[in-house]
Formats: C-alpha cells, structure tokens, sequence
C-alpha cells in the first residue's frame, strides 16, 4: 500500500497539460533555446548545430520513475510541444535554401557563359563592321581619284577593249531579241485570226448551199496557212529561246564575273596607292610596321585580282566559241522556216523544223500541265 502511494506521488510530480504538452522538460528546454540560437546563426552553422543536437524521435518522457515500466513512456514524437515546431522549421529553411542555392549558382553560371559567348559574337561583328568600313574607305577614295584624274589606275587595253565589245554585242542582241518576240506576238495573232476565219468560212459553206464551193475553198485555204503558221511559229519560238539563253544567261554570267574583276581591280589600286603613300613616308617604328601590314593586303589584292583576270579572259574566249555556233544555227532555222513559209513549202518547213529537232506541240497542250509546272 505504501509502495502504490509513493508510485502515485513520484507520479504527479510530472505535470502534463490536457493538450498533451509538458510543462518545463529539460530537453523541449534546451531544443527551445537551441532553435532560438539557430534562428540568428546562418545556414551553414545551423545545418551544424540540428546535425549534433538532439535526435527528438528518441526523446522520451519517463512518467513512472526510475523503476517504472514500458507501458509509462511517452514519445515525443506524439507531443505538439515548441520543440518539435521549431525543429520542422528549421529543417524546412534548410533544405529550401540550399536547393536555392544550388538553382542560383547553376542560373549564375549559365547566364555568364551565355553573356560571354554574346560578347564574342558581337565582337566579331565590331570587327568586321571595322574591316567593311576600312575597305569601303579606301576604294571610294580610289574612285574620286581616278574620276578627278588625280590617281592612276591599272589597264589591261587588250582586255578593256574584248570586254566594250562583249557589251556592246549585248545591246544588240537584245534588241534582236526584242524585235523578234514582237514579231512571234503578231504572227500568233494573224494565225489565230485565219483559224477563226476557217471556222467561219467552214460555217458559212454548209449554211449557203449557192456558196458551198467558194466558202470551202477559202476555208480549206486558211486551215492550211494556219497549219503552216502554227509550224513556223514553232521555229521561231526555239529561235527567240536560243536568243534569250545565250543573252540572259550566258552573256550576263560573263558580265557579273567582269563586275567582280572590275571592283577587284578598285581594291587593288587603292591598296597599292596606299602602300605607295606609306613607302614615301618617313620610316619609324610605327610606320615599318603599317608598311609591311599594308604590303600583306596588296598582295592579297593582288592575287585576286589576277585570279579573277584570268576567270574573265577565259569566259570571254568560251563565249565568243559558243556565241558564233548557236548564232550559226539559229539564224539558219530563221532563214529556211521564213523562206519555206512565204513560198508555200509546206515540205521543206516541216523538213527544217525536223532538221533541227523542233518538236510542235498540239493544238491542245498550250497550258503545260500540272506536272509540267513542278
């Protein structure tokens, strides 16, 4: 009986609460002011501080004395005490700030290598907005020279003169070129218009019985001169595409590599005027060194200019070659289609139109098809 009465004393000395906190335990103590110190420390010294304190998941309240049993334990995990809020707290703070930390640096990192790769790029264009700039310089100085006579520039008279000549031979052709698709637009007009006064003169027979002799000579008359039209219109549709090829195409590829060598040649003189002002210079360190950066760009314009002499001196050979063998065959399908058309030859027409392998089309397949046009 005694024994029980001092079980219930030892009992009672340990207050607890109706909501299940205890009143002043040594260890919610020491967490709370622990907790306290780790609010004002930083992240590295609190994730130090929860790391060597106590592990509340072991705490345990002994509410039978020293010599109670198991069934007088209390784990604090079951308490809401100031303790264990703390703890969640705190454990919270650290694991968000350290992912924050990790996400900072990563975004840190990236957003510099990002604004260094910009800086190069941009560099770069300094750089070649700078050598743009220079060159445009120097040529457009060379060019009012020249225009004012107050430069000198480099002539090649022989390939001067091939390159007048090639363009003068373009004006001409193109003037050849525009007089015959004139001439293709009228006689496709007078062949349409003889088609159409067959069909009426064809109507015209059946419906006029004291006329049906007459109107169907002339309509058998004018199917024929429509018939042959349509075949001389053949040749000289090949004739006008032959003409436009060797002028659009093959005279204005020889021109645009002329254009190339003639601004190469513009480089060229003005980077050897200015080599030659720099030569004439007084001779210091610096100007050794402008001096013999200048002589490296001569060179280089140089060597292009040569690279794209030679380019022009070539093509203007293979064009002349190509010019004389396409010309020679066009302008005799001209003469042998024109002169078989006004003189009735419907044999010798169709004989030169097969001569040159000038296949017609028929008089349904105008509009080329869908798969024509991919």
């Amino acid at each position: 009986m005694t024994d029980s009465i001092m079980s219930k004393a030892a009992t009672m000395e340990i207050p607890i609460n109706s909501n299940g906190d205890t009143g002043t335990l040594p260890e919610d103590d020491s967490l709370e002011q622990a907790a306290k110190r780790q609010w004002s420390l930083g992240e590295k010294d609190l994730q130090q501080v929860m790391v060597s304190g106590p592990n509340l998941n072991e705490t345990s309240i002994v509410s039978g004395g020293y010599g109670g049993t198991a069934e007088g334990i209390i784990p604090t995990s079951s308490i809401k005490g100031p303790g264990i809020r703390y703890n969640a707290q705190f454990c919270k703070r650290i694991e968000v700030t350290g992912i924050g930390s990790n996400m900072n640096h990563s975004s840190s990192s990236s957003s510099m290598t990002a604004e260094e790769s910009t800086k190069g790029v941009a560099v770069e264009k300094i750089e070649q907005v700078k050598k743009w700039g220079l060159n445009t310089y120097k040529c457009t100085k060379q060019m009012i020279s020249e225009r004012f006579g107050r430069g000198s520039r480099t002539v090649d008279l022989e390939l001067e003169a091939q390159i007048e000549v090639l363009r003068d031979t373009k004006r001409k052709y193109e003037n050849v070129l525009r007089l015959a698709r004139g001439l293709t637009n009228h006689f496709y007009n007078m062949v349409q218009t003889q088609h159409a006064l067959g069909d009426t003169f064809a109507d015209l027979s059946q419906k006029s019985p004291e006329l049906r002799d007459e109107f169907g000579y002339n309509a058998e008359t004018q199917k024929l001169l429509c018939k042959n039209g349509e075949t001389l219109l053949g040749a000289i549709n090949f004739f006008v595409s032959s003409i436009n090829t060797l002028v659009n195409k093959t005279m204005e590829d020889t021109l645009m590599t002329i254009k190339m060598y003639e601004n190469a040649r513009l480089e060229f003189d003005a980077y050897r005027t200015d080599l030659e002002e720099l030569s004439a210079g007084p001779r210091d360190a610096v100007t050794i060194a402008r001096i013999e950066a200048a002589q490296q760009q001569y060179q280089v314009q140089k060597d292009k200019y040569e690279r794209l002499r030679s380019d022009v001196t070539i093509k203007l050979k293979f064009l002349e070659e190509n010019k004389v063998k396409v010309m020679h065959k066009q302008l005799l399908l001209f003469h042998n289609a024109i002169s078989a058309y006004f003189a009735g030859n419907q044999q010798q027409l169709e004989q030169t139109l097969r001569q040159f392998n000038i296949k017609l089309r028929p008089p349904g397949a105008d509009k080329p098809s869908w798969l024509e046009e991919q």
